[in-house]
């Protein structure tokens, strides 16, 4: 009798082990991408930034609201040409840790959870630090017209503190 127990003991025991790793299993690839608030979007293949960024419009401009928004992922190491918004800019970071500088300012440290004003028609550039990738999403004011690209962004710019 007592053999008799033992094996459906231990059926039962292995059929409730493997239900709960399986449970686990897709808990673990919802939790990976729970940190992404808005989809990482296409690669950006222009010649406006250095290394590899994603963007994914939100939002565009029109006729009835000059406003645009992006979600933009920046790999670790990536940056935008320095530029400017005739209208200005707002930045939400919503993951990772980057920079920000102004023409003629020192580079400051962004990270998730803030939020920088980009004032109408000041030269501006924005990445990701070195180690890590920033993800922000950009609100455009497009009423004054486009973004104004400029010169690439220096390594001696980007990996320099004042």
């Amino acid at each position: 009798m007592k053999y008799q127990l033992r094996i459906p003991i231990a059926i039962i025991v292995i059929s409730l082990s493997s239900c709960h790793n399986f449970k686990n299993q897709p808990s673990k690839r919802i939790a990976n991408n729970s940190d992404l608030i808005f989809a990482k979007g296409e690669k950006i293949t222009n010649d406006n930034f250095t290394g590899t960024a994603y963007l994914h419009p939100m939002i565009t401009a029109d006729s009835l609201n000059f406003t645009s928004v992006g979600n933009v992922t920046f790999k670790a190491g990536a940056r935008t040409k320095w530029h400017l918004h005739p209208g200005g800019q707002i930045l939400l970071v919503t993951g990772g840790t980057g920079y920000y500088q102004e023409k003629g300012s020192p580079k400051r440290i962004i990270k998730k959870g803030e939020s920088i004003k980009c004032p109408p028609g000041v030269p501006h550039w924005h990445g990701a630090s070195k180690d890590e990738e920033l993800i922000q999403v950009a609100i455009t004011n497009t009423q004054k017209g486009a973004t104004v690209w400029l010169e690439p962004v220096s390594d001696e710019e980007y990996n320099s503190f004042e």
